[in-house]
């Protein structure tokens, strides 16, 4: 039988194994993540043409945008209004119960308690039905402007010769920011 002393030095090797094999491994990952983010800027040394876009900023500004969230408003108005409505008729029945409660006979409060519960059921399902809703279009309606962003991105990098397009960076050069450019061409 092996004694526990005589594994010890095993799992002892195999644990320095794994430290060592980790550290190599962060050691590759950093080289990976350095390598990658010096890229963009060997892209540029070599003559390549880069340019960068705001995402977040088309998606406010732009005309599809602006028009998607208008046409959005417009169509949940109508429950987001019957949701306050609901929410203020409820914070009413609160309060109404808060200053009735000390005379009205015990049948009464628990009556008006669970026509309250009822009332707060029937309003967070209401809101989580309207949430749900609103994001769900919101989904499709901005997927499709994303996909028109998407094409009026790839015309301007084609059009003027961009080798590199990006959508994230932590700074960006002024001079190689085309936001503007895929903003106008989206409105055409």
């Amino acid at each position: 039988m092996t004694s526990v002393s005589a594994i010890k030095p095993f799992a002892s090797a195999r644990s320095k194994y794994a430290s060592v094999a980790r550290r190599v491994s962060l050691g590759l990952s950093a080289c990976l993540v350095a390598g990658m983010m010096a890229a963009p800027v060997q892209a540029q040394a070599q003559g390549s043409k880069v340019g960068f876009v705001n995402l977040d900023r088309i998606l406010r500004d732009s005309a599809p945008a602006k028009a998607a969230q208008i046409k959005l408003e417009s169509e949940f108005k109508s429950r987001d209004d019957e949701i306050q409505r609901l929410a203020n008729a409820l914070r009413s029945e609160y309060q109404k119960l808060d200053k009735d409660g000390p005379v009205l006979s015990e049948s009464d409060r628990v009556k008006r308690e669970r026509n309250i519960s009822n009332m707060d059921v029937d309003l967070q399902r209401k809101q989580r039905e309207f949430q749900e809703d609103l994001n769900r279009r919101r989904n499709e309606e901005f997927g499709a402007i994303i996909d028109n962003t998407n094409a009026a991105i790839q015309r301007i990098a084609e059009q003027q010769n961009y080798d590199l397009v990006l959508q994230n960076a932590v700074t960006v050069n002024p001079r190689v920011d085309i936001t503007d450019q895929v903003i106008q061409a989206m409105g055409k």
